[in-house]
């Protein structure tokens, strides 16, 4: 049986989050919002491991529309979560952190939350970046086209750079019976109308008109950014 009991802390943690009542509309306007449940996938069909997924390194996948691209991330160690998260309009919420058995995978929207920038298939501003270069410190999520810092161990937060909130986070349903990941929604600020507006003829071209904005199916395909992209762009 699938256990949700991870998916469901992150509702109770944005609900428990000091200072902010229930009722509160600014609150409630940053709870969690649920998409259609789809499962992690490779690209032959079988379910995405956690046991297989290396550390620190490059993963995307489709979620929750067909054309915006997701970070899946093992950081290697347990990561219980944070609070006190801001989006840009100042609604506060919460993360509740890692999943699987060492509570160390996370995955987030891989749209830049500065000038949108994302992964394509021909090459990626953004990316996990597990060392340190010489211009950010390592185990970081760096956009190179604004330098924008975000921490994937904090929900995403911003360390610097231009960008104005974290990265949204996707939330994951992991099943420990079978080691499997399952995307069920998101918790931050989502950029999708903002993306399909800027980037609609370039996406019309690599989808179809009006396919990038179609929901997931019941399955998404995991890969790593080295088969997903022709190039990364290092800063």
């Amino acid at each position: 049986m699938i256990q949700r009991r991870q998916f469901l802390s992150a509702c109770a943690a944005i609900a428990g989050a000091s200072g902010v009542g229930a009722m509160n509309g600014e609150w409630t306007s940053a709870t969690p919002r649920v998409y259609s449940r789809s499962r992690l996938i490779d690209h032959f069909g079988e379910p995405i491991k956690v046991a297989g997924l290396a550390a620190r390194t490059n993963y995307v996948f489709q979620y929750p529309f067909a054309g915006t691209p997701c970070f899946l991330l093992n950081l290697g160690r347990p990561l219980t979560g944070a609070d006190k998260l801001l989006r840009a309009d100042g609604a506060p919420y919460a993360w509740s952190g890692g999943v699987g058995r060492q509570r160390s995978i996370v995955a987030y929207s891989a749209i830049c939350a500065h000038k949108l920038a994302y992964p394509t298939r021909e090459v990626s501003f953004i990316r996990y970046q597990p060392e340190r270069s010489p211009t950010s410190d390592g185990n970081v999520i760096h956009c190179c086209a604004d330098h924008s810092v975000y921490d994937p161990s904090a929900g995403a937060r911003v360390l610097s750079g231009p960008a104005p909130q974290p990265l949204a986070a996707i939330l994951l349903d992991y099943d420990a019976e079978h080691d499997e990941l399952a995307a069920l929604g998101t918790v931050g600020a989502e950029q999708f109308d903002a993306f399909f507006s800027k980037y609609d003829f370039k996406l019309t071209l690599e989808y179809g008109r009006g396919r990038a904005h179609a929901p997931v199916g019941a399955t998404t395909v995991v890969r790593e950014m080295t088969q997903y992209c022709r190039q990364t762009v290092q800063c």
